[in-house]
This record gives C-alpha cells, sequence and structure tokens, in this order.
C-alpha cells in the first residue's frame, strides 16, 4: 500500500462506484443519515450479491495477503494448546483467533494504512462530485434567468455540502414570489412559487423588505380552495414557527389568528351551525381544524420561550388568541342555527385546555392574561361560565327523562366521523371547566367573579360557581360516549369536574377563599344526607360519584381549615347543635354503608370501594385529637372491626382455583378484590393508633395485632422496592409502643427482630446483600451515621411498658461462647451483647468493640432516664454494679496505694451513664459530666470513680428551708384558708388566693406551709360530695398485718432512691426508708381493694402495679416523712378526680374502669392527658407539634414518661411541688396545660434538635433548665378559659362505661 499509484486510485474508484451503483436504491430510500449507514454495515446480511463485487473481492485479497499467515499461526497454536481439553468448539476458536488477530502490530498498521488511502480514494470521488454539481448549479441559473426574464444579483451563498443548499433570498426574489402567488396566476406557477418559499430559510424570507405583503398575500391565500395549496400555506407558517425567533412567528400566528377571526365573522364562509354538528370528513371543516390545531399547537409551545423576548410581543400574541375567542355572532337567530364560534373549534383539537393552563402558569404571562381578560375579553369568562350552567340544566333535564335524554346526550355509538350538537356542547363544557378550574387557582383570576349572565337575575359568585360544579359530580350522566372506550374515565363529566376540585383542593390560599365555605360542603354533602334520610327528593347518586365526593371531602379533611369547617361548621363558636356538620354527616354515612343499613347499593361490585372511599375520608378526621372526639360517638372503629372480621372469614372461604378451570380468573379476580378489601379496612383501623385515645379504641377491638402485622409487611414491601431508611409509619410505631399490648404486636408481627437485625447489620456485620468492595471508614461520631436511625428507633420503641414486656423476668443468656456471626433477635440480646460486657466472650465476640459498646451506653443512657426503667434493669441485671466493675478494671496501678483510670471513650460514656443512674435531682440539683474532652492540661476535669459514694462535685449545695423567715407572708394565706363560709365560696376563694400568691411569690408555696396548704384544701374536697369523684372506702389495716405485705425489687430500689434524694434536699432523716415503706405497703392494700380481676397475657396487670410509685414518695417528701400524715393525705385525695391523673397506681386495674379499658393496659393519663396535649399542641404551639411529626415522635410518649415519675430528674424539687400543688389546687387539667407551658418553653429547642435528628433524646435526657410552673400561670389560665370545659367533661367520663 505505500506503492499507491494514479492507476491503483483510479482503479479503486471504478470499484466503488460499481459498488454505490448497485445499492443506490436501498440508500437513497433510507429516511436518514444513520439508516444509510446501518444499510452499509449490514450489506453482507441484506445483499445476496455482496461477495462478488470486485471492492469486496480486493479487500479480502488484501487482508489474506498482509493477516494470512499470522491467523495460521494463530489456530495452529490454538489447536496444540487445546489436545489435553475435550472439545473446544468451532465458535471457541474463531473467538480467540479473532480477538488475537485484532490486537497485533499487524492488524494496526493494516488498518491505518487502508484508511490512508480510502482517504485519498473518497476525497477525490468527492472533489469531482462538487465539480459537477457546480457545473449543474450554474446550468440551472442560466435557465431560469431566461425563463423569469427579470434581474437578480447573483448574492447566493452556495453551500460546500451537495446536501444542505440554501441561498439569500433578495428584493427582487421575493417580489417574483409575490407575483406568482397572485389568485390569477395558473396553478402550477402558484405551486412552484409556494415551493421555492418553503425551501427557503424562514429568517431570510421575513427579513426581505416584501415580508408584510407576504404576509398579507399569504393569509388571502389560506382561503384558496385547493387543499393542497392551503396545505402548503400551512407547512410554511409550521416551519417558520419551528425555526424562526418569536417576533417572526409572533407575526405569523397574529396573521394566522386575524385570518380565523375574519373567516368566522364572514358570512360568505360555510361554517357549520349547530342543528348541523361538525362533519370531519367535510373538506371545508378538515382545513379549518387544520388552521386551528396549528395555531393551538404554536399556543402550547411558545410560553416556553417568550420570556425572553419583549413583553408587547407575548402581549399581541395573547391579545390576538382572547379576540378570536370572544367572537360572536348575531344573537337573534334560533339556537339551531346559530353558527359555531371558534372557541367549539379550539375545544374539538384542545378539550382540555392546555393552552391556558401553559399560559397561566407563570407569572410573566398570567398577568397579562388575566389584564386582558378584566379590561377587555370578560366575555370569554362569561360565556365559560354560561356553558357550564347550560350543560348543568341538560344535566338536569336528562335526569327528568332518562331514556330520551341520555340517548340524545350521548348519540350514536357506530358515529365516529362527525360531532353533533350535544357531543359540541359537551365538548365545550369540558374546555370550559378546564379554563375556569385553571382561572380560579389565582388570586387576580378569582378577583373576576362575580360574573352577570344574561339569562340570570343574580350575578354568579365563586359559591355560586363551586356549587355547580359540585352538583355537577353528581347530576351529570356517569358515562359520556364521546370518545373512544378507552378514554371514557378521563372526559367523564364527574372526572373532570373532581379533577378540577382536586387542583383547587391543593392550593390552600385557593382552597380556603373556595372551598371552605358551608355552602360548597352542604352541596357535597347533599347527596350523602338525602341517602341517610332515605328522602326521594334528590337525584339519585352513582357510586362512582360518591368515590368522587369522598375524595374530595377527604382533601378538605386534610387541611386544618378544612378540618374545622368539617367538625364545627363556619362559625365554631356558636352555641347551635353542631350535630349536623359534615363530619356528622360523613360519620353516619360511613357507618351506615359498613353496618350495610344502605339498601340502595346492596350487591354493587363497586361498594367495597365507596365503603374505602368514605373510610379514607373518615380517617383524614379521626387520625386527629379533635376530630377523633367528634367521631367517637358513632363507634366507627367497632364496625370496621367488624366488618373485617367478616371479609377475613370470607377470604378463608374462597376456595382454590383450580388450573385449566374457567372459573381460575373469576376466583382470583374474587381473591384480589377481598384481599385489598382487606387490606383497606385494616389501614382504617390502623391509623386510629394517630392519636392516644384512638389508640385505646383500637385496642377494644381486639384487631390490634393484625394492624401491626399489617403496618410491618407495608413497610417491608417498600424496602424490597427500594432500601428506603425512613419508615413511613414513624408516628405510629412510636405511639403503638407507648403501651403494652402495641409492644407485644410490634413484636409478633416482626418489627422488633427486623429493627434489631438492621441495628447489628449496620453495626456489626453489614448486610448480606451488600458487596464489600472497600472496607467501611473509622466512626468519628460515638453514634456512626449508619446506626443513627436505628438508634432513634430503638430509642422510641423502648418505653417502659415496652421494656417491661420485653425484658421483664428475662435473664440476660451470659453465653461463655458467642460466634462472630450469632445475631440478636430481641432487646433482652442487645441488653446481653451492647451494654452489660461483662466477659470476655462478649467482647471477643464483636468486630467493633468500641463502637458497639458505646451505642449500648448510649442507649442505655437514654432508657435509663425513665426511672421505672432504671430501676427494673437494676433489680433485673445489677447494671451500676456491672458498670462501677468496668470502670475498676480500666486502671492503672501507678503505686501500691494508688490507682489512675485510663481515659477513653469508654470509661467517659460509663461515668456519664454511672452518675446519670445514680444521683437524683433536677437541672440544678445534680451536675452530668460532659461526655467530651477539653482542650488543655487536663482534658477530662471530672473525676472517676468504681465504688461508692459518688464523688460530691456532682451535686449541687443545697440550703436548708427557709419557713421561718416566711411567717408574715403565710400568715395572710393561711387565714383565707381558714375562713368559714360556703363551701363552694371557700373552695373558689383558696384557688384565687393559690392563683395569686403562685403568680407574685411562688416561692412561699414551699416547705411546712405547703404541707399546711395541702392538708386543708384536700380535706375539704373530700368532704365535699360535689368535688369527690371516687366513693368513700373503708380501710383498716394494722401494721401487723403489712408484715405478710412485701413490696417488689423495684419498688424496694425506688424507696432507697427516694430517701437518698430526700436526705440530699434535707428533707428526710435516719429511719425514713422504714416509714415510706410502711407508706406504700398501705397504699398497695388500699387500692388493691378496688382493684378487679383481670385475665391477661400483658406482664404489666400482673398483681402489683408495674412501677415504683412515685406521687406517693414524692408525698412523703412533701410531708417531710411524716408517715402517717402521708398515708392520711392518700387516703383523703383518692377521692378527688385529680387522684386518677397525678397518681398513676390509683387506677391500676382499677374497678373504675370499664373492664375493656383496664384489659387494654392503657391508664387514662395517656389516652385523656396526654390524648389532649397532643390536641392543645397543635392548635398552641403548631410548629412544635409539626417538629414531633416530622421527627417521627409522639409528644404523648414524653408527656407520659414526665407524668409518671411526678417531673423527677426533668425539675428542681420546688418546681415538683408546684406542679403537684397546682395539680391539686386548680384540677386534673392543669396537668395538660402544664405540659404544654413546657413545649411552649422549649420551643426553639425542640426545633433545633429536629434539624439534629435527635428530639427524643434530648427531651428524654435533657432536664428543663430554666421552666419554672409559676412563669407561665398566666399563660396557663387562658388555657384554662378556652378548653377546660372539654378537658374536665372527657376527664369525668373515665368512669361513663364502667360496668
Amino acid at each position: 500500500m505505500s506503492r499507491f499509484s494514479g492507476e491503483d486510485q483510479a482503479t479503486l474508484q471504478a470499484m466503488l462506484r460499481q459498488l454505490f451503483q448497485s445499492v443506490k436504491e436501498k440508500i437513497t430510500g433510507a429516511p436518514s443519515l444513520e439508516c444509510a449507514q446501518e444499510i452499509l454495515l449490514h450489506l453482507e446480511e441484506t445483499d445476496e450479491n455482496f461477495h462478488n463485487y470486485e471492492f469486496v473481492k480486493y479487500l479480502r485479497e488484501h487482508i489474506c495477503n498482509t493477516l494470512g499467515s499470522m491467523i495460521e499461526e494463530e489456530m495452529e497454536k490454538w489447536t496444540a494448546d487445546q489436545n489435553q481439553v475435550e472439545e473446544s468448539g468451532y465458535d471457541t476458536v474463531v473467538q480467540h483467533v479473532t480477538k488475537r488477530t485484532q490486537e497485533s502490530k499487524e492488524y494496526k498498521e493494516m488498518m491505518h494504512s487502508l484508511k490512508n488511502v480510502m482517504m485519498v480514494v473518497v476525497e477525490s470521488m468527492i472533489n469531482k462530485f462538487e465539480d459537477d454539481e457546480m457545473r449543474s448549479q450554474e446550468r440551472q441559473k442560466k435557465f431560469q434567468k431566461e425563463k423569469s426574464n427579470s434581474y437578480c444579483t447573483d448574492n447566493c451563498s452556495d453551500s460546500d455540502s451537495s446536501f444542505n443548499q440554501s441561498y439569500k433570498f433578495c428584493q427582487g426574489k421575493l417580489q417574483l414570489i409575490l407575483d406568482q402567488l397572485d389568485p390569477g396566476q395558473p396553478k402550477e406557477v402558484r405551486y412552484e412559487a409556494l415551493q421555492m418559499l418553503c425551501s427557503a430559510p424562514p429568517s431570510d424570507v421575513l427579513n426581505c423588505e416584501n415580508w408584510t405583503t407576504l404576509c398579507e398575500k399569504l393569509t388571502v391565500s389560506l382561503s384558496d380552495p385547493d387543499p393542497v395549496f392551503s396545505d402548503r400555506i400551512l407547512k410554511f407558517y409550521a416551519q417558520t414557527f419551528t425555526l424562526s425567533p418569536l417576533h417572526m412567528t409572533k407575526e405569523i400566528y397574529t396573521s394566522l389568528a386575524k385570518y380565523l377571526e375574519l373567516y368566522f365573522l364572514s358570512r360568505e364562509n360555510h361554517i357549520p351551525t349547530f342543528s348541523i354538528g361538525i362533519d370531519i370528513t367535510n373538506p371545508n371543516v378538515i382545513r379549518l381544524l387544520k388552521k386551528v390545531r396549528l395555531l393551538n399547537e404554536y399556543q402550547k409551545v411558545v410560553p416556553s420561550f417568550w420570556i425572553r423576548h419583549p413583553e408587547k410581543y407575548m402581549e399581541e400574541i395573547v391579545e390576538s388568541t382572547l379576540s378570536l375567542l370572544s367572537v360572536k355572532h348575531d344573537q337573534n337567530h334560533l339556537v339551531s342555527q346559530k353558527i359555531l364560534h371558534p372557541i367549539y373549534f379550539l375545544a374539538l383539537v384542545d378539550t382540555k385546555a392546555v393552552w391556558f393552563k401553559k399560559w397561566m402558569h407563570a407569572y410573566y404571562s398570567r398577568t397579562v392574561v388575566l389584564r386582558l381578560l378584566e379590561k377587555k375579553y370578560k366575555s370569554l369568562i362569561t360565556t365559560a361560565v354560561q356553558q357550564c350552567f347550560h350543560y348543568f340544566e341538560l344535566c338536569e333535564t336528562m335526569k327528568a327523562d332518562k331514556t330520551v335524554g341520555h340517548s340524545k346526550y350521548c348519540g350514536n355509538k357506530q358515529k365516529t366521523f362527525s360531532y353533533s350538537e350535544q357531543e359540541l356542547q359537551y365538548i365545550y363544557f369540558i374546555h370550559s371547566l378546564c379554563l375556569l378550574g385553571r382561572l380560579l387557582i389565582y388570586t387576580q383570576g378569582r378577583k373576576l367573579f362575580p360574573i352577570k349572565l344574561r339569562n340570570r337575575k343574580d350575578s354568579v359568585s365563586l359559591t355560586d360557581l363551586l356549587v355547580l360544579f359540585t352538583r355537577l359530580i353528581y347530576y351529570s350522566p356517569s358515562c359520556p360516549k364521546m370518545t373512544p372506550a378507552a378514554h371514557l374515565e378521563n372526559y367523564s363529566p364527574a372526572s373532570m369536574v373532581t379533577e378540577v376540585l382536586q387542583i383547587l383542593c391543593d392550593q390552600k390560599e385557593c382552597a380556603v377563599e373556595c372551598l371552605y365555605n358551608s355552602t360548597v360542603v352542604e352541596a357535597l354533602l347533599q347527596p350523602i344526607h338525602n341517602l341517610i334520610k332515605k328522602t326521594k327528593a334528590a337525584p339519585s347518586c352513582s357510586e362512582t360519584a360518591l368515590i368522587y365526593i369522598a375524595d374530595i371531602l377527604a382533601r378538605i379533611a386534610s387541611v386544618e381549615e378544612g378540618l374545622t369547617l368539617l367538625l364545627y361548621g363556619e362559625n365554631m363558636n356558636s352555641p347551635e347543635d353542631k350535630s349536623s356538620t359534615g363530619a356528622h354527616i360523613i360519620a353516619q354515612f360511613s357507618k351506615k354503608l359498613l353496618d350495610q343499613d344502605i339498601s340502595i347499593f346492596s350487591g354493587s361490585e363497586m361498594l367495597p370501594v365507596v365503603k374505602g372511599a368514605f373510610i379514607s375520608t373518615c380517617r383524614q378526621i379521626y387520625d386527629t385529637c379533635e376530630g377523633l372526639q367528634v367521631l367517637i360517638p358513632y363507634g366507627l372503629h367497632e364496625s370496621i372491626a367488624k366488618a373485617w372480621k367478616k371479609t377475613s372469614l370470607l377470604s378463608e372461604r374462597i376456595p382454590t382455583p383450580i388450573e385449566a378451570s374457567d372459573s381460575l380468573s373469576s376466583v382470583c379476580q374474587e381473591s384480589q378484590n377481598i384481599m385489598v378489601w382487606e387490606e383497606n379496612l385494616l389501614n382504617g383501623l390502623l391509623n386510629f393508633a394517630a392519636t392516644p385515645k384512638g389508640l385505646l379504641l383500637l385496642q377494644k377491638t381486639g384487631v390490634i395485632n393484625e394492624c401491626v402485622t399489617f403496618m410491618f409487611n407495608q413497610h417491608a414491601k417498600n424496602l424490597k422496592i427500594s432500601r428506603r431508611k425512613n419508615f413511613d409509619y414513624g408516628v405510629l410505631v412510636t405511639r403503638v409502643a407507648s403501651t403494652a399490648a402495641g409492644t407485644i404486636a410490634l413484636q409478633s408481627s416482626g418489627f422488633v427482630n427486623a429493627l434489631i437485625t438492621e441495628l447489628w447489620a449496620n453495626l456489626e456485620c453489614g448486610r448480606d446483600d451488600v458487596r464489600v468492595t472497600h472496607p467501611r471508614a473509622t466512626p468519628v461520631d460515638p453514634i456512626d451515621q449508619s446506626c443513627q436511625e436505628s438508634f432513634l428507633a430503638l430509642v422510641n420503641l423502648l418505653s417502659y411498658p415496652a421494656i417491661y414486656e420485653l425484658v421483664g423476668n428475662q435473664d440476660l443468656p451470659n453465653k461463655t461462647e458467642y460466634s462472630l456471626r450469632e445475631v440478636p433477635t430481641c432487646i433482652t440480646d442487645i441488653i446481653d451483647r451492647l451494654i452489660i460486657l461483662n466477659s470476655e466472650a462478649k467482647i471477643h465476640s464483636l468486630f467493633n468493640y468500641e463502637q458497639s459498646h458505646i451505642f449500648g451506653l448510649r442507649l442505655l443512657s437514654v432508657i435509663c432516664c425513665d426511672l421505672n426503667t432504671l430501676l427494673l434493669l437494676e433489680a433485673q441485671y445489677q447494671i451500676s454494679e456491672i458498670l462501677l466493675n468496668a470502670q475498676e478494671e480500666n486502671t492503672l496501678e501507678t503505686t501500691e496505694s494508688h490507682r489512675d483510670f485510663i481515659i477513653d471513650a469508654l470509661s467517659v460514656e460509663r461515668n456519664h451513664v454511672l452518675v446519670r443512674i445514680n444521683l437524683t435531682g433536677g437541672p440544678m440539683e445534680r451536675i452530668l459530666p460532659s461526655r467530651t474532652l477539653e482542650k488543655g492540661d487536663d482534658p477530662y476535669p471530672w473525676p472517676m470513680f468504681s465504688s461508692y459514694p459518688l464523688p460530691n462535685c456532682y451535686q449541687s449545695e443545697v440550703t436548708g428551708n427557709a419557713d421561718l423567715k416566711q411567717d408574715s407572708d403565710l400568715g395572710k394565706i393561711l387565714l383565707h384558708f381558714t375562713m368559714s363560709g360556703k363551701q363552694t365560696e371557700w373552695i373558689e376563694n383558696c384557688r384565687r388566693q393559690f392563683c395569686k400568691v403562685m403568680t407574685a411569690k411562688p416561692d412561699l408555696i414551699s416547705g411546712a406551709a405547703l404541707v399546711e396548704l395541702l392538708e386543708k384544701f384536700v380535706f375539704r374536697l373530700s368532704e365535699s360530695p360535689s368535688e369527690c369523684y371516687f366513693p368513700s372506702v373503708e380501710y383498716a389495716a394494722s401494721d401487723a398485718n403489712m408484715k405478710n405485705e412485701s413490696l417488689s425489687l423495684v419498688q424496694q430500689l425506688g424507696i432507697k432512691m427516694t430517701v437518698r434524694y430526700g436526705k440530699f434536699l434535707k428533707l428526710l432523716k435516719d429511719g425514713a426508708e422504714n416509714d415510706l415503706t410502711w407508706v406504700l405497703q398501705h397504699c398497695e392494700r388500699f387500692l388493691k381493694q378496688q382493684q378487679t380481676h383481670v385475665k391477661s397475657s400483658l406482664h404489666i396487670l400482673f398483681g402489683h402495679y408495674a412501677g415504683h410509685d412515685w406521687f406517693a414518695s414524692s408525698l412523703f417528701m412533701i410531708m417531710f416523712g411524716g408517715k402517717e400524715k402521708t398515708l392520711q393525705f392518700l387516703q383523703q385525695f383518692s377521692r378527688l378526680l385529680t387522684s386518677a391523673f397525678i397518681w398513676l397506681p390509683r387506677l391500676h386495674i382499677s374497678q373504675y374502669l370499664a373492664i375493656d379499658t383496664v384489659e387494654s393496659g392503657i391508664h387514662p393519663v395517656y389516652y385523656c392527658s396526654t390524648h389532649y396535649v397532643e390536641m392543645l399542641l397543635k392548635m398552641e404551639v403548631p410548629l412544635v407539634f409539626s417538629a414531633f411529626h416530622m421527627a417521627g415522635v409522639a409528644p404523648s410518649q414524653i408527656c407520659l414518661q414526665w407524668i409518671t415519675q411526678c417531673f423527677w430528674n426533668y425539675l428542681d424539687w420546688r418546681e415538683i411541688c408546684h406542679y403537684i400543688a397546682t395539680c391539686v389546687f386548680l384540677g386534673p387539667d392543669y396537668q395538660v396545660y402544664i405540659c404544654i407551658a413546657i413545649f411552649k418553653y422549649l420551643q426553639q429547642d425542640i426545633l433545633q434538635h429536629t434539624q439534629t435528628q435527635d428530639l427524643q433524646v434530648f427531651l428524654k435526657e435533657e432536664a428543663l433548665h430554666g421552666f419554672r410552673v409559676s412563669d407561665y400561670f398566666e399563660y396557663m389560665a387562658i388555657l384554662e378559659q378556652n378548653y377546660r370545659p372539654v378537658l374536665l367533661r372527657d376527664m369525668r367520663n373515665i368512669r361513663a362505661h364502667s360496668t
């Protein structure tokens, strides 16, 4: 190839010409250059003469000469290497030899040489081809010049490419085309002129001076009866729209719009009338629709780029469009003789008004559209509204005469090529509906209302229009016939109206102004109300319409303003009866559906879907605290549970489908429908757990296990689809885990096991389905980011009821040997493997000992903030002793009598936990050591210890009681408490004085003064029948009888903790431990008389109260250790309603509660107090409520922990006394108000920790620094004024259903 002569080049050119000549037809028939290339690449497969071409023979010979010997050598070498193998196969040999050949140096050199030769040959052929083309063009130019006899300067710009020629238009050229386009010219001349125009670049055409004249000529030519000529003009318009800038396309568009406007105004054109309809096979109609469609296509495209140009261009386009659509004819003719307006043709090509949606999307264009509509073209909106009313009247007529009206509306199913008057009216109605729906989204669009219609006396307001829309849902036919069967649902009247209303619901500002008023809601509820009352006055409502109505109502209920409207009406403070509000009607109807009390739909296949839709609507209501309060009387939880049990039985009775049976598909479909309905019911029940009281109702149904299993299965399905880390039911899981029965349900569903497995995978072993390509990064945080979510999930799960059910009376495995791949399966295993590492076997079983143990210690620190959990773990596993031993082992012996602690991450963490669990006190009473090291010579100044007592530096100095200094002030207070008078007046006077002192001098309410105040006040209340809630109980037990009463180990440890705390506060003396034991024994005996027998599998309901009696312990400290005074006070206090809420053991398996409430294991503090905490939190501190929801934390769980232990470790002792005194003096509802005040005080901290994703850890670990009950007395008085009637009524109802 290196000796490549001219003769060789000529030979190769001849060979290539032969090849191209043979495949010419195939290449020229290709639609694109890429296709032509594909044809050449696959020529061997498609051309039987391929191997006969001289060029192919030449290539084969050249390859054989160059690579032949090398290929033979490779084949011999491969054959020799494969002698030991059985049969390698021909394909394997070819693949190997081909690969080696292509990688060889000889092959690369051959390809390089061949490429150079072919480049020379091809370039020579192209040059010769271009020379031939230039000569051909010269001859063509000369011919055109002679034929036209006109002068044109040679200003053409010939392209170098023969495939893409262009030239600039000049004045003379354009004038020639203008002359040739004249209607008087022969058809062939006009065709040729138009062809020349279409082949020229639009920019060149539009830049010519005669463009305006040409545009006018084209506009006139649009009316040409010749369809081919008209189509070519539209082709030029379409090409211009596609390739030209806005200022040019604007002129084309406006000229086309103006032409159409004049066309419709002219009486000479044959425009269809209503009576005739539109026959789309008519040539005139076809041409008109093409023009309208071209206009519409540009309308939908132009918003994407008109913002880059001056506003005037956009204004001209908008105004020309609105002017066209506003065209009206003389109204004196009969309706049937009226000529169709342009809007009907636009509706045909763009039924859902997509053009208007795009124009209204951006503020830039929306302002112009709305301004023009308001000032000049409001008639367009008026006619749209008029059309909606017209269609509604048609629907009413159809309802009155179903057979005639329906056939009249639907027309003949077989008619495909024409649209009748009814169909055109319907299409225009859909267009008007979509246009108005888009208009109502925006504030300025709503300001166009009210609209005055010519045939209505009153103007049409926004409310009137929305009422019309809602009525159309259940008045309109369920099945339009204007579209193919596959698209019926998309264009049905009810679905189109529902789609518009859904969009309005999603825009909050719009929804508040349009939908959230009683008139619209009443219109939505009208068919439901009629079905409940079984009246025949209203039109019948289809199942589909009810589903649409339920969807709209659900969307309304999902927003706070809408929910308030449904619950209380427009005036929630009105004294009127609220039983007729939307929520009540929805609940009544839903219950009747579930109880099958509405016969009109019996046997309908759509009935389960209707039920499911209304359950979803109710779910939006009862998953809020205020909504549940309204719906409780209807017992929806019972109806849904009953329906689920019935459906579950049905699913078990479905026969197994037999293969090859005709009933296979029907059985499968039936099974699938029942399964979907069953899941819908379970989901409806599960959402009762969204509130504390709803969780109680769910547990009473006995279906909580199935609901939680369903929830976990849904979560598992999501994980199979994608490895999402978030749990969709986050708050529900936290709430369910706050109860014993809920925890058992979580465990039986597999949730607890899955959580622990996921934790272990992230902490120790890693997922099996993840291929390890590089080692993990060394964690830099105490809890690595990969484990953070598992850590928070465990914190949410491990409330005290959960700990007691999962860990209570469970021994640790404490194995002598652990496998490295042994994965924990329960909470006890987690404690054994991560927290209590008291053996070498446990330590060696961990891949990441330090990281894993720190995780366990952090978890221990959080869960032990619940003092009952701390006492349980201490009683069962001696946590403190194990941690002290670990600290002792982590020392270095410096001298014979002195050992230094090794300061590392584990010893620092253990030190923090030891101080936290061994010292009791509020934020000012104990000092917790830091978990981090400091810079400087002494990185950890906190002393470590490995035995008791703790170093004094962790406790603050406490001053003695200052009661003697307060004598002058106390005298005034106590004077009011000793005044005689009417019982009611005395009580109210005491409460006023208490509030006054708490506001002015709160420190006076402490010490001996507090004891005297409490004793006198409670004594007087217990003597007043109107103030007593529980009956008096005779109690007589001698100390001798108490010898047989033994306290649980948890109670005994709680007594020791109380005495230590009391001595630290200088409230208790030696011997207090025995006295407190005596008090608690008598309390248990006293309360046992009022308990009932319960058969339950819940450990928390076995015998005595599961935790420590923190309220009695607090009273004992308030009474300075006086056991008789404490017991007497508790016996008197037990008659008051307040005792039910601040003294939790008071109602443990109590006979005063309904038996199903007792069996649920849920205390009234949870389902009543914390329920109202969440309800008031949403109203009073909405940001905090939202933060809890975002973090997946339930406020009720946090408050239950605070209240159960009487705020020990969260408030200083004086504030604890103020909490107790406030609830005793002012009522149990103040327990709720204090919690709200705390959340209000913590608002900024809560928002911050929501962002850092450790909210639950913060709220459980951190004391309430700086919070004082007295600071919020004025705020709590406002809460009392607003909410007391509701709260106290519900608190008094805890015995309402007792048996």
